[in-house]
């Protein structure tokens, strides 16, 4: 599985911006997609956004109801949209997708500044 990111690139404060990710490859019909972002203090990554092919979605704590996944099963992409971005997210934003392996994107860059 390959997955193509897109979207990332500087907005102000309060901004919003879409990111997309683009799954190819062998694709069961069976997977979760979605984004997690780089934590700086630990250098692991956090939860952003996932959704399944069944539509479960979770968002991480900090979303407050600021950001919303969708996917295109077509296409098998994922749309992320944030709104209201803080400072605080200027982060590397990458694209996930697990069925019964797990793939990480290169990440995109998110900066978020005046």
């Amino acid at each position: 599985v390959q997955l193509v990111e897109s979207g990332g690139g500087l907005v102000q404060p309060g901004g919003s911006l879409r990111l997309s990710c683009k799954a190819s490859g062998v694709i069961s019909l069976v997977y979760v997609m979605g984004w997690y972002r780089q934590v700086p203090d630990n250098g692991g990554r956090e939860l952003v956004a996932t959704i399944t092919t069944t539509d479960f979605i979770q968002y991480g704590d900090f979303v407050n109801d600021r950001f919303i996944i969708s996917r295109d099963g077509a296409k098998n992409t994922v749309h992320l949209e944030m709104k209201n971005l803080g400072p605080g997210e200027t982060q590397v934003y990458y694209c996930h997708f697990r069925n019964r392996s797990e793939y990480w994107g290169q990440g995109t860059q998110v900066n978020v500044s005046s």
